[in-house]
């Protein structure tokens, strides 16, 4: 089975009877195998490797340069999922060809698309990343780039304007030629609005069950992250305190000298021992 395509990402609406779509981050191989063995649709390489990996405080501190080291880790493990790249804050600010450029960075990586963040603002970026055959896909509501701009980490959408605003903005994303949009942050009645006004696929994070869709950080779902905990997010297993625990009993193991034991050790055959002793040694 070959790696599952934009085109195909684009036509999986539910109320055309498609399948909702599953895509989990991923900011490394060992987590690109454990996303992609589970079966998800699409992994996301996602800016907030900024936080859940490098301990930023926001996302807004990493690099296209940052991106593509993670893009290439993730992409050596050849998923048949998507792999979807964030272009990261000030790499699609800029001008038209420079954006390309730096969505074309992330696709030599091995991304199979880009995402960015905003509105009909970003629709020239869109569509010049799309007239050079990369495909993009869309993310509004809560953009975390824009943090400082909206005052933080806040819910979209709660007026009625608002709520219009998103609706109209999806909709001009998906004539911009995206193939699927996120939805962050964003009241559930909105995300059915949008995901009712567009013939794309809509991807929600904590934006309801109405969407195409869910996402969600890797960090979270598996508790590795402990110092946030977004409404939205469901935590399936605690593997910080298991791999604490672990750790902690393999420390109390080293310093009881109970690690390693001899059955864990390598040893000389009995005649190269012989053969050292007789040298003397």
């Amino acid at each position: 089975m070959g790696t599952l395509s934009a085109p195909a990402i684009r036509a999986r609406k539910v109320r055309d009877g498609a399948e909702r779509l599953v895509m989990v981050t991923a900011y490394d191989a060992p987590s690109a195998r454990v996303v992609n063995d589970a079966g998800a649709d699409l992994i996301l390489v996602g800016d907030s490797l900024a936080m859940v990996v490098l301990g930023y405080d926001d996302t807004l501190q990493v690099t296209v340069k940052d991106m593509a080291h993670h893009v290439a880790a993730v992409a050596r493990t050849n998923p048949a999922a998507h792999i979807v790249a964030d272009l990261p804050w000030m790499s699609f600010h800029v001008s038209a060809s420079k954006t390309v450029q730096n969505a074309a960075k992330l696709i030599r990586a091995g991304a199979h698309s880009v995402k960015l963040e905003g509105g009909r603002k970003r629709l020239p970026m869109i569509e010049r990343i799309c007239d050079a055959e990369i495909p993009v896909m869309g993310h509004i509501g809560l953009t975390p780039q824009s943090v400082h701009a909206m005052g933080g980490f806040k819910v979209q959408g709660r007026k009625a304007e608002a709520a219009r605003r998103l609706v109209q903005a999806a909709k001009s994303l998906a004539h911009a030629g995206c193939y699927a949009i996120v939805l962050e942050g964003v009241p559930v009645q909105v995300a059915e609005m949008v995901t009712d006004a567009v013939e794309v696929p809509t991807i929600g994070i904590g934006a309801g069950p109405h969407c195409d869709g869910q996402v969600l950080v890797y960090h979270d779902l598996l508790g590795f992250e402990q110092r946030l905990a977004p409404k939205f997010v469901r935590r399936y297993a605690d593997l910080h305190s298991e791999a604490a625990d672990a750790v902690r009993r393999f420390s109390d193991d080293v310093r009881s000298a109970s690690f390693p034991t001899l059955q864990e050790s390598y040893h000389l055959s009995e005649p190269e021992l012989a053969a050292l002793g007789a040298a003397g040694c």
